[in-house]
């Protein structure tokens, strides 16, 4: 298969971002919402596909089974702003869904989204994950999808991340200023990687209680057991192994899904460089991640909580 030449990055508006993600820009500012459309935010490579998952069982899992073996979830749940594709932009595809709600997922920053998603009240879930974890899937994500640049070597792309010269920009503006949205905008819905990864089912409570559903006991279990990452992996209508811009044969798109996965790539000094560019730049102390969570048997693994400003 012969892929596209790399893209290459620019500023756009102060947010590093490539021509892929910005060609059809007046098209996504212009993007008509309406009030029942459900908005997936995330910074790539925290859980987007996980939770655009959970939303289209919830929604859809019961009333029409025959999407989850016949679409794959990147058309039942578009991206917002991508521009190429084989036949349609995100935008066309978000506004032909046939659905009700639409579910819409984005790697937007706070200041980027469409203000009819705002003008209709609309309601939106992010997805955080910690910064060691991110920058490691996003590096490995990165080496097998084509139209991101070239992600060079492990160092140098530890570099470009802390300088926030990846695409969709820097990890620390994109975290804050959704949790600072938050703070003004009800109808948000701030969620944490790792608080899924732990427990699942406690997260999947929080989602319906924000959304207003009331699936039975049942229909959670089947959710849960849907949405497990080796199920998720060996399923080719999640798995991505359909998108033509993903070169398999580097990575697999779903790779391990594991959190404290950072260990396995960082030096230590790279870890303590890290560490302190954390700290200069992470200054609200109401917003924390962990860097490792409890194992399967509720034993705590060594664990590094990262306080802003700590």
């Amino acid at each position: 298969m012969e892929f596209p030449p790399r893209p290459e990055l620019f500023d756009f508006h102060g947010v590093s971002m490539t021509h892929y993600f910005t060609d059809t820009w007046e098209r996504v500012q212009t993007f008509k919402a309406r009030p029942d459309d459900i908005l997936i935010v995330t910074y790539p490579k925290a859980g987007t596909t996980w939770v655009s998952y959970i939303l289209d069982l919830l929604y859809f899992g019961q009333t029409s089974p025959e999407r989850l073996t016949s679409i794959p979830i990147y058309d039942r749940v578009p991206f917002l702003e991508i521009a190429r594709l084989p036949m349609h932009s995100g935008v066309e595809r978000a506004e032909n869904l046939p659905t009700s709600p639409r579910i819409i997922k984005t790697h937007l920053p706070v200041q980027f989204i469409p203000k009819s998603f705002w003008e209709q009240n609309c309601k939106i879930v992010y997805v955080a994950r910690n910064a060691k974890d991110d920058v490691v899937s996003y590096f490995h994500f990165d080496c097998m999808f084509m139209i991101e640049p070239d992600p060079g070597d492990w160092n140098s792309y530890l570099k470009r991340f802390m300088e926030g010269k990846v695409a969709f920009g820097s990890w620390y503006d994109h975290v804050n200023g959704w949790w600072k949205k938050k703070q003004t905008y009800s109808n948000l819905h701030y969620m944490f990687y790792e608080d899924m990864t732990e427990d699942c089912a406690k997260e999947l409570d929080k989602l319906c209680s924000f959304l207003g559903l009331s699936p039975s006991l049942e229909e959670k279990k089947q959710i849960i057991n849907e949405v497990q990452f080796d199920n998720m992996k060996n399923n080719d209508m999640v798995n991505c192994s359909t998108n033509p811009r993903m070169n398999l044969k580097i990575s697999p798109f779903m790779r391990k899904g594991k959190v404290g996965d950072w260990k396995n790539h960082f030096t230590v000094a790279q870890n303590e460089e890290f560490d302190e560019d954390y700290k200069r730049k992470m200054k609200d102390p109401t917003l924390h991640f962990r860097t490792d969570i409890c194992d399967g048997r509720g034993i705590m693994i060594v664990t590094l909580r990262h306080y802003y400003g700590s």
